[in-house]
């Protein structure tokens, strides 16, 4: 163990070893970014030595316990292992008591770490009363006076339920053992042999696991088809609106600005006089320059320059200026990482991110800070949370329907992350602003 004395020397080295951070860009009143983000609960986690921009958990989220299913011993174990104290719920479909006390004790000797539950019923109506609580496996007589395993499998079927059955009888021939199976038993014991049943317990149960997380998977991709169908409409209809809002801006904009340069060129050239010729030619003049900013600010909204040329922090720092400035809204931009030389296709879907989590800012936030955050990640995945300190919003009520005119700005953010394969999440209470996180 080290002196005591020696540990601020450790400390003084571990603080040099871990990369500072780097402030790229703050306005004046940006001061505020730490407790903007420290409000969502998006302080910087340490991992490697770094910041990361990844929530925090309460910790009785962090894990749960693993039990031990299966806690065999052997004479030469030396550490003493613990037993499953899980307990197996039986429901046991049989007219005899004793023949239930038997399987009790049988199942007692043969697997002792374990305890087992079991609920015995002997008719239709016990049995369908039965179904209401919740059985790990089922056992049935084959023989009774009042009920039989066909009827029984009958009830489990009309009642979608995937418990599974186990015939448990004395003797049977080989074809109604045959016959059982076939009509849906996932397997049969006879009463002369109960020490195989936990085996036979725990591998129907494994079976009924491995089938649920089947189904469970295949809903699963069900819906990611249903969404991936819902994403490509959703593209081509985004697509449009891209291209719709592009030909008003040039029919509206520069289109217009570029006729008025025409106009006032005639008019300079067919008049007479140099002073009223000088007029038309500085108007059109001016008129050029407005369309060439008119033009910039269109190629600047579509991919900005900044990106290729200067990297993915720079751009952010233009485009959140251009847009908090006019709004007078305080903003800090940061960032974690190393950025790549070479940016792939995932950072103009940040940027844009950016772009319209802050027109929503200004749009609807009432906000007076914004904070937004970068970091940059192993195999090129990039990070991006945009926090304000505005109204916020019911997330539930605004996305739980269908895209309208007060959420297409969220849904268009939504669908532009997962194109581009990452996820999106978005924490909010009413009064308490907003956080946007994604991972691309």
């Amino acid at each position: 163990m080290k002196d005591a004395s020696c540990l601020p020397c450790v400390v003084r080295a571990a603080l040099r070893a871990r990369p500072a951070r780097r402030e790229v860009f703050a306005s004046p009143g940006a001061n505020r970014a730490n407790d903007a983000f420290a409000e969502f609960g998006c302080p910087a986690v340490a991992v490697n030595g770094e910041d990361d921009i990844r929530p925090r958990y309460p910790a009785s989220l962090s894990g749960c316990a693993a039990a031990r299913v299966n806690s065999r011993r052997t004479p030469d174990d030396a550490v003493t292992q613990p037993a499953d104290t899980a307990t197996i719920r039986l429901l046991c479909v049989e007219d005899n008591p004793d023949d239930v006390e038997l399987m009790a004790i049988a199942l007692e000797r043969a697997d002792p770490h374990r305890r087992y539950a079991l609920h015995r019923v002997d008719d239709a109506a016990g049995f369908a009363d039965a179904l209401q609580e919740d059985f790990d496996v089922i056992l049935c007589d084959f023989n009774m006076p009042r009920f039989s395993p066909y009827a029984a499998l009958q009830i489990l079927v009309a009642r979608r339920c995937g418990t599974p059955l186990v015939v448990v009888t004395r003797a049977i021939g080989e074809e109604a053992a045959v016959h059982v199976l076939r009509c849906g038993a996932k397997d049969y014991v006879t009463k002369d042999k109960l020490g195989t049943l936990p085996q036979i317990i725990e591998r129907v149960m494994s079976e009924r696991q491995r089938a649920l997380e089947q189904e469970r998977l295949g809903r699963e991709l069900e819906a990611a088809y249903r969404r991936l169908k819902k994403l490509s409409a959703r593209l081509v209809v985004a697509q449009e609106r891209e291209r719709t809002l592009i030909s008003r801006e040039l029919h509206d904009q520069l289109g217009q600005t570029l006729t008025g340069m025409v106009i006032h060129l005639h008019a300079a050239k067919a008049a007479r006089e140099a002073e009223a010729a000088q007029k038309h030619t500085d108007t059109a003049m001016n008129m050029a320059l407005a369309a060439v900013k008119q033009l910039k600010t269109l190629s600047f909204s579509l991919r900005p320059a900044q990106l290729d040329l200067l990297g993915l922090v720079a751009a952010t720092q233009s485009a959140v200026q251009r847009i908090a400035e006019p709004a007078g809204l305080a903003f800090a931009i940061t960032s974690r990482g190393q950025e790549p030389p070479t940016l792939g296709e995932t950072a103009s879907v940040a940027l844009r991110l950016v772009q319209e989590a802050l027109n929503n800012v200004v749009r609807h936030a009432q906000a007076s800070l914004i904070c937004v955050r970068l970091r940059f990640l192993p195999q090129g995945r990039i990070g991006v949370l945009v926090v304000d300190d505005g109204v916020g919003f019911d997330k539930h009520e605004l996305l739980g329907g269908q895209p309208s005119e007060r959420n297409v700005g969220l849904y268009g953010m939504i669908e532009r992350t997962e194109l581009a394969g990452g996820r999106l999440h978005i924490r909010t209470r009413p009064g308490r602003g907003v956080a946007i996180r994604a991972v691309l």
